[in-house]
């Protein structure tokens, strides 16, 4: 199933979360050989994750990870405007409608329609959260991917070549592509809209306790 967590969420599910975090470690140090941190627990981990991101994750039926992407909003620090702002011309994208996705995952155990559900949950964030747009950067490798789920992005700039090449991508979420994405997934669009409103009224009914180290993320994010 698709959980939406907030960082400071994920102490409460922590086969989830380590396996998360090793799966990433696994993907982009040793399969993709990205010059990325992992710590002493074997977590790849960045300083965005440190921002209380919003991650949506495949979780497999014993707990563990089979996928996930992060979620911040452009109006803070992200990475397209950081570290990647040379491909879009030095102008900082910033707008309270486009949130920045990163760190998409594979486990290597994920089955093949672990990417398009993470697809269809991030379409859920759109409509749920009225943003029109996500950016992000993408490799050559997930072109494929992304034509094969029904959701490439428009290239907003580019670098390198071949398997080395770079791009900045924007994606908006047509009730088309999203029917499109749902049956990619095998997931019916009531059952994803379903765990979707169970999440917000979750983290909606941790508001109303403050002591929740939560309480802050949830209402910049859900108020």
């Amino acid at each position: 199933m698709l959980r939406y967590l907030y960082a400071s969420q994920l102490d409460d599910y922590p086969l989830l979360a380590d396996t998360m975090f090793r799966d990433r470690a696994d993907q982009f140090r040793t399969r993709l050989g990205w010059d990325v941190t992992v710590n002493a627990e074997g977590h790849e981990r960045d300083e965005y994750d440190d921002l209380d991101p919003l991650y949506v994750i495949w979780e497999c039926p014993d707990g563990r990870h089979g996928g996930s992407m992060r979620f911040l909003p452009t109006a803070g620090p992200v990475m397209v405007n950081d570290v990647f702002g040379h491909l879009t011309g030095g102008a900082p994208i910033r707008d309270p409608s486009i949130w920045e996705c990163t760190r998409f995952c594979l486990a290597r155990h994920a089955k093949s329609n672990v990417a398009a559900a993470l697809m269809l949950g991030g379409g859920e964030i759109m409509r749920g959260f009225g943003i029109r747009h996500f950016v992000g950067v993408f490799d050559a490798r997930m072109v494929r991917i992304y034509r094969a789920i029904g959701a490439s992005p428009k290239v907003l700039g580019s670098e390198g070549e071949g398997r080395d090449r770079i791009s900045v991508g924007l994606w908006s979420f047509s009730p088309q592509a999203r029917d499109r994405v749902a049956r990619r997934a095998g997931i019916s669009p009531d059952l994803s809209r379903i765990w979707f409103h169970s999440a917000v009224r979750q983290h909606r009914a941790a508001l109303a306790h403050p002591s929740r180290s939560e309480s802050v993320a949830l209402r910049r994010h859900l108020a």
